[in-house]
């Protein structure tokens, strides 16, 4: 019978004379450049190389072969005496995640800077909302620079020989199963790399940006749009020395200006403006930029009279109802200077996928959604995806169930979506309301930026849902 199969006359006939589909499913099973994977990684940035580094640190999966795949060069990392204009706010959620794989305290063996407080506050209004923990000694989150975590999930990442990263790779094609080819567990995912190598997997992870080649293959439908604004970056340096753990928030017409603590004499700053006014932040003289600044933290030219009036009346009431629920007002530092070289502006928008898996593939961090930073809540996202694909991932393994199936990748989108869509909602409309000087707009966020304040538990409830998304 064996004999007889090799021999039959559909394969002794020339390959080229198959039906077109045979020919190509004949071609693919016996090609010598597949290569056989177990998870595939698109997108070596922080969050790729957190999930890559998460499933390697992982027992469950210490028999399986994981590939991370990075656009750009291997690149060595050695810490500059200069900070770097582009930070991120890591929460305590976040924190524990890199703690489980032993890059935390790489990172602070590098350096960061805890955020102890939070002031947001309104430039139309003297509406303002503070956060801290109940322990004034526990951080909120820290500033850790985006080079310093990704040198540190990197260095963690090359404990684990079953990993292997392919720097300087590009992704020429994606071939996922067809609908009709999910009822076969042995349909997997084909990546065709530039290079000529096509690495087969059970399971395609997405962490390749917002313009996610994963996503776009998929056929994955996108809710977005441009923001018409640009954030400026920059490294400040402050007039003294001081304690400096709290992170600042004022919201202006243009959009928020925040600076976020890295030493006891710099701070990052990010300025959401118009794009024509973020082209004149970056080219001004320093003088002028530092003058900006100063000015964008400090002005009391634009306060509306109806709301002010009407914000002292609440705050007088919230004062007989709630003792001591308003909170004292702190000044921000003053801006001396700005390091050479560390201004650059970036584009804005909202981008959220409808889908954040199909058959052996799944989405994570910016590939899934993309929202305003207003928040600082950009990575941890990212990061939270990580935290909730490798829980389904680990446990699967665990069952010996097909972890790339669909049925097992389903609880992953089902929560991270609940998570993600109110949040994105949440900022979004946030950004929209601050972006006017309407006075019946900014009546209605002063005062509600007001009763927050003074309202202890939904400020809680605020700080703890930041903390674990």
């Amino acid at each position: 019978m064996a004999v007889y199969v090799l021999f039959s006359p559909l394969f002794a006939r020339p390959c080229n004379r198959l039906p077109s589909k045979s020919r190509q499913c004949f071609s693919r099973f016996f090609s010598s450049n597949i290569e056989p994977q177990h998870v595939v990684i698109t997108g070596g940035g922080m969050v790729g190389t957190a999930m890559a580094c998460a499933l390697a640190h992982d027992p469950k999966f210490a028999k399986k072969k994981i590939t991370l795949l990075e656009s750009g060069p291997e690149k060595v990392f050695d810490l500059p005496p200069t900070y770097k204009n582009r930070v991120s706010t890591i929460n305590p959620a976040s924190v524990a995640l890199l703690e489980s794989f032993g890059a935390w305290s790489k990172v602070l063996q590098m350096r960061c800077q805890p955020v102890k407080r939070m002031q947001v506050w309104e430039s139309c209004s003297d509406s303002l909302l503070t956060f801290n923990q109940p322990d004034l000694s526990l951080e909120l989150a820290h500033v850790v620079e985006n080079d310093v975590l990704l040198s540190s999930l990197t260095d963690s990442l090359k404990e684990c020989p079953q990993v292997e990263v392919l720097y300087g790779t590009k992704v020429k094609n994606i071939d996922i199963p067809k609908v009709n080819d999910f009822s076969d567990k042995d349909s997997l995912v084909d990546i065709s790399l530039e290079s000529g190598r096509i690495l087969r997997t059970h399971l395609l992870i997405g962490a390749d940006g917002f313009n996610s080649v994963v996503r776009k293959t998929c056929n994955f439908p996108t809710v977005g749009w441009d923001y018409n604004q640009a954030g400026v970056v920059a490294t400040l340096q402050l007039s003294g020395e001081t304690e400096n753990t709290v992170a600042w928030q004022r919201f202006l017409p243009s959009g928020p200006i925040a600076m976020l603590p890295l030493t006891n004499n710099l701070s990052s700053m990010v300025w959401s403006t118009s794009p024509s006014h973020a082209k004149e932040l970056v080219a001004m003289s320093e003088e002028d930029f530092v003058d900006a600044v100063n000015d964008a933290f400090w002005h009391d030219d634009k306060k509306d009279p109806i709301a002010q009036n009407m914000g002292k009346s609440l705050e007088m009431f919230l004062d007989r109802i709630v003792p001591g629920g308003t909170s004292m007002r702190q000044l921000p530092p003053t801006i001396s200077g700005v390091d050479e070289g560390s201004r650059a502006k970036f584009p804005l928008g909202l981008n959220l996928s409808s889908h954040y898996i199909r058959q052996r593939v799944a989405l994570i961090g910016d590939a899934a959604h993309r929202i305003h930073p207003l928040a600082g809540q950009g990575v941890n996202l990212g990061f939270a995806d990580v935290i909730g694909l490798h829980k389904v991932l680990a446990q699967a393994v665990s069952e010996g169930a097909d972890f790339g199936s669909l049925n097992i990748l389903l609880p992953y989108e089902t929560e991270r979506l609940r998570q993600i869509v109110p949040i994105a909602v949440a900022i979004d409309g946030l950004q929209k309301l601050y972006g006017t000087n309407w006075t019946p707009a900014v009546v209605l966020r002063s005062l509600g930026l007001q009763a927050t304040n003074a309202a202890t538990f939904i400020k809680d409830k605020l700080i703890q849902k930041a903390s674990n998304s």
